[in-house]
């Protein structure tokens, strides 16, 4: 076993015991749901961060930005954006509904605006993206121990789903906020080293430059470059702004402030964070400039550009990365399906031991089929572009105007969600996938919004023809 692995499941090995150390605290939903409603702004600046830092920002990105240069950012840069509008204006607002109320997920709170059968349906569609972009995560952490450590595909899958599946498990929310705490110093850390470093091992940035593909003259372009740009703004941050996992983590903050301080940190520091994996996959270009599967950027950079103590401590900060997302997205499985699923339509007395038990056991379950569908899917940024883009055309319009329409109801919320998300299938079918701003999913987002304002202008016209009853 070389010592790079070895390393590794040690740390696999900590962060899990860590996790069921913590968890010995959770004894009621409240704690597993939403710790208690007890983050503060570090916890929560931690747990946010985080869940956003995953396979996207460091495998996809660094990819990315092998393949299309500078432009990559705007992959983890439209999720900054996406995470500042959820701190200051979507995150408060539903924070205090949430305390009001008692809501647990955004099942809860769709049910509470809308009802019962707009709850169903989110949480169906959440349940079939969710375990698309979990899968990514361990896509993922497979290809890095692969390329680093020769660990097969499948053995990957099984490392990272078994840590995040036991550590979560554990203890729900209030574990996560905790172990994400210490995935994060490291992730930071690893990253932090291994820029100076490999820009120093290719010879600087002249080596860089002269590495650059040169039928591409927008590779140290900004704005767009190859398949990346601005326009992943349209699919990035409508997702990060709705994203279940996101807000549910925002109802475990204490207060407003919390909220405000916490995720609005997290957002500066996901925006600085962007640039590092793209600056890392364009340097990748100078050790293997023809690389078939450009998501392997960031692993030849570990194996080929750094020292061998901190190529370890690289992988343990991607693996942190992967895991703390993938602990994220089996949070909103575990939850979708024991409150939005469970207690609401199968088991409306069960007590709070009984849900408990169910979302124990759905995190379980949800975690078993992530790595079933890992080892399937054959990339990372397809993967979680299903997601990104099932989130956004289903939940962005119903959840937004849920919160400023006061005339919205269950036929203007099932209109926006049938609209959106089947004119965004329907383009997708059909072969519509042009990596520019108009694509399937910005059209189905737009179909959405539109259905959604058709419904509210008819019912509106139609109460106004009724008689007053005078």
């Amino acid at each position: 076993m070389s010592p790079t692995l070895l390393l590794l499941i040690v740390y696999s090995v900590g962060l899990s015991l860590f996790g069921v150390w913590i968890g010995r605290r959770v004894e009621s939903t409240g704690a597993f749901f939403v710790a208690r409603r007890t983050l503060g702004p570090v916890l929560l600046f931690a747990t946010i961060l985080a869940a956003n830092i995953g396979a996207g920002s460091t495998v996809g990105a660094a990819g990315l930005g092998y393949r299309d240069g500078l432009s990559a950012w705007w992959w983890v840069g439209s999720a900054s954006i996406g995470t500042v509008l959820l701190a200051f204006w979507v995150g408060p607002k539903l924070w205090r509904i949430a305390r009001e109320r008692n809501l647990y997920t955004v099942g809860d709170w769709l049910e509470y605006r809308y009802g019962g059968s707009v709850r169903a349906i989110v949480a169906g569609l959440l349940w079939l993206g969710t375990l698309a972009i979990l899968a990514g995560q361990l896509i993922a952490i497979a290809w890095v121990l692969d390329v680093v450590a020769g660990v097969p595909k499948v053995v990957g899958c099984l490392i990272g789903g078994g840590v995040m599946t036991v550590y979560f498990t554990a203890g729900g929310l209030l574990t996560s906020a905790w172990v994400n705490l210490v995935e994060l110093v490291v992730l930071l850390a690893g990253f932090g080293l291994a820029i100076p470093l490999v820009l120093d091992g290719v010879g600087g940035w002249g080596a860089v430059v002269a590495a650059a593909p040169s039928s591409s003259d927008t590779y140290f372009g900004f704005w767009s470059g190859g398949g990346s740009g601005w326009a992943y703004l349209a699919l990035l941050v409508p997702a990060f702004i709705i994203s279940p996992g996101l807000i549910q983590k925002v109802y475990g903050a204490k207060d407003v402030r919390a909220v405000r301080l916490g995720v609005g940190l997290s957002a500066v520091a996901l925006a600085l964070f962007a640039f590092l994996p793209p600056l890392l996959g364009m340097m990748a270009r100078v050790y293997e400039p023809s690389l078939a599967n450009h998501e392997l950027a960031l692993p030849v950079v570990l194996t080929l550009g750094l020292p061998p103590a901190i190529g370890a401590l690289g992988l343990a900060a991607v693996f942190s990365a992967e895991v703390s997302s993938a602990d994220a997205i089996l949070f909103m499985l575990a939850t979708s399906l024991s409150e939005d699923l469970y207690r609401r339509f199968f088991r409306p007395g069960a007590g709070d031991r009984e849900i408990l038990r169910v979302a124990r056991g759905a995190a379980v379950v949800g975690g078993t089929l992530g790595v079933l569908l890992a080892i399937l899917l054959p990339t990372v940024i397809g993967s979680l572009s299903v997601f990104y883009s099932l989130l956004g055309v289903s939940l962005f319009v119903p959840v937004i105007a849920g919160l400023h329409v006061r005339r919205a109801g269950v036929a203007e919320a099932l209109a926006a969600i049938g609209g959106g998300v089947s004119v965004a299938l329907a383009l997708r079918l059909a072969g519509v996938t042009a990596a520019g701003f108009w694509n399937a999913y910005t059209i189905g987002l737009l179909a959405s919004a539109v259905a959604f304002t058709v419904v509210l202008v008819v019912r509106g016209q139609r109460r106004r023809s009724q008689p007053s009853g005078r």
